[in-house]
């Protein structure tokens, strides 16, 4: 699966989201650069399909395809958007996305989630005092219950405080495992993850190919973007 936004803003005069260009893929971990309170939640809305750009457009596999987009990539923890209430405790949280998911949602099932993850002993603690790290990775792994979901984008995990080596290390756990995965940072976080080598961060704004695909497919798959049958995820 291949996530391409092409020359996407919003507003007038861009004033929600400034012209931007960038692609992110299976297997990958990309972050973008996105700043003021408003901005990174309407990028996050634009890449995974759940807001129209007024300006340029995005595509998925090289097709003009919303629904698809929005089926196949969740949008995780974007402000105001899919982020928790911070006083809600993590089990009723867990408990919710598991609905979302078709699965048991019962707080013994949020309990028993939450201990096959290693986290029994957070099962009470208001989500807003869940350590960023640990955040990211409840948030990511409820996120891909959900059927059909091969890809994440991830909104200011920044803004939680703590090192970015958390969080990016995930990230590109995530991806290891075959996710496309944009995480949406500030300029400091930015700055941290270029000046920690050992990462690797790639910036996922730049020149976007239309159709840019990874290795030689026939015009029908070309042609064809892969979907899932099952329903929508945040």
């Amino acid at each position: 699966m291949r996530i391409s936004l092409h020359d996407v803003s919003k507003g007038r005069n861009g004033q929600a989201l400034p012209a931007i260009s960038l692609e992110f893929h299976t297997s990958s971990v990309r972050f973008a650069l996105a700043e003021t309170e408003q901005r990174p939640t309407v990028l996050g809305l634009i890449a995974s399909g759940r807001m129209r750009p007024d300006t340029g457009h995005v595509s998925i596999d090289a097709a003009d395809d919303p629904k698809a987009l929005r089926r196949r990539v969740a949008l995780v923890d974007a402000p105001a958007v899919s982020d928790p209430h911070p006083d809600v405790a993590l089990v009723g949280v867990v408990e919710e996305e598991l609905m979302f998911a078709g699965l048991g949602a019962t707080p013994l099932h949020a309990r028993r989630w939450l201990a096959r993850l290693g986290y029994t002993e957070l099962a009470g603690v208001p989500f807003g005092s869940i350590d960023p790290a640990a955040r990211v990775r409840i948030l990511c792994e409820l996120a891909v219950l959900r059927s059909g979901v091969e890809g994440i984008v991830l909104v200011s995990p920044d803004r939680h405080g703590g090192s970015p080596d958390g969080w990016w290390r995930i990230a590109g756990e995530f991806a290891d495992r075959g996710y496309a995965m944009l995480v949406i940072i500030g300029g400091s976080a930015t700055i941290a993850l270029e000046r920690m080598q050992e990462f690797d961060a790639i910036n996922a704004s730049g020149p976007v190919e239309p159709l840019a695909i990874d290795e030689p497919a026939s015009p029908a798959a070309d042609e064809t973007p892969a979907t899932s049958e099952n329903g929508d995820a945040r």
